[in-house]
């Protein structure tokens, strides 16, 4: 009996020893109550709590997390209504404000983010709103993170995943962007042709600069020519006359060399010439010994 009793107390506190040790794993806290009251968070490792006075109420995840609410109706500035959801990420940082500081956390961050959105979204136009995301999401996640603070929450990312305006509006902004793209191409074949022409008229100026320079460098080449056969020219004739002064030719000489030039200048085609008279009779002495050299010859 004795037996019975000892082995019944040694496995009630076994139960007693097992049942008090808790293990918190990695990425997670526990929030300890004892008698109905908060008493401590433990943290990743072992622990021991008191069996039946001590519970564990909640096991809270201090990784970031993401929700993702459904799009709400908000009103831009300009009285255009349009659907916009969030996503929010957000973290724990006290496990005891967020288990005791507010019912629901996470429906309490949902209707906050909404109230934030349409409050944000009334200060802005439809044309703001599209292009001034970085904006709202800055605006909403300082607002949103300064009211979890009291709930031992941190909101580190706010994102307007889409932004739904109007059919009608969607419409008008597909009819603008249509027409801007054709302003754009209407500019870009502008701009071609424009660029075109220039490159058409400078094409057609380099040419006429280079034919005026090739007319310009024939010519040059032409006068050098000219000038160099009338060096050559020149030239001979001085050293013609510098031999005949060498060889010392005589009067009659010199007259029967005059007469061959008056011959090559005739050349059949001179239909009058102008002989000196101091050739005409040297003309006259040279037909005289002529008849007499050819008399001489009958005899």
């Amino acid at each position: 009996m004795f037996l019975l009793v000892f082995f019944f107390i040694f496995f009630v506190i076994l139960i007693l020893i097992f049942g008090g040790i808790v293990i918190v794993p990695q990425a997670y806290v526990y929030v300890i109550e004892r008698l109905g009251a908060y008493y401590k968070t433990l943290e990743v490792g072992i622990h021991f709590r008191i069996p039946f006075v001590d519970r564990v109420s909640n096991k809270i995840s201090i990784k970031e997390r993401v929700v993702d609410f459904d799009p709400q109706p908000v009103i831009t500035k300009d009285n255009v209504t349009m659907m916009i959801d969030t996503v929010v990420f957000f973290q724990i940082t006290d496990p005891k404000l967020y288990v005791y500081g507010v019912e629901n956390p996470i429906l309490a961050i949902e209707n906050l983010s909404v109230t934030t959105l349409r409050n944000v979204i009334g200060e802005l136009e439809l044309d703001e709103t599209l292009t001034s995301r970085d904006i709202v999401n800055g605006k909403m996640r300082i607002i949103l993170d300064q009211a979890t603070d009291s709930w031992g929450i941190r909101i580190n990312r706010v994102e307007l995943k889409n932004i739904i305006p109007p059919q009608e509006i969607q419409d008008a902004m597909e009819r603008q962007m249509k027409a801007e793209r054709e302003r754009r191409e209407l500019i870009l074949k502008a701009e071609g042709e424009k660029k075109s022409a220039i490159l058409l008229a400078e094409g057609e100026k380099e040419s006429t600069i280079l034919i005026a320079e090739s007319k310009k460098q024939a010519a040059i080449k032409e006068a050098e020519g000219q000038a160099e056969a009338i060096l050559k020219i020149q030239t001979a004739l001085a050293e013609s006359i510098k031999l005949m002064n060498e060889a010392s030719p005589t009067k009659e000489v010199l007259s029967i060399k005059a007469l061959e030039t008056f011959e090559k200048v005739a050349d059949g085609k001179a239909t009058k010439i102008i002989i000196p008279s101091e050739l005409q009779n040297l003309s006259a002495l040279t037909s005289t010994f002529g008849e007499i050299f050819n008399s001489s010859k009958e005899i």
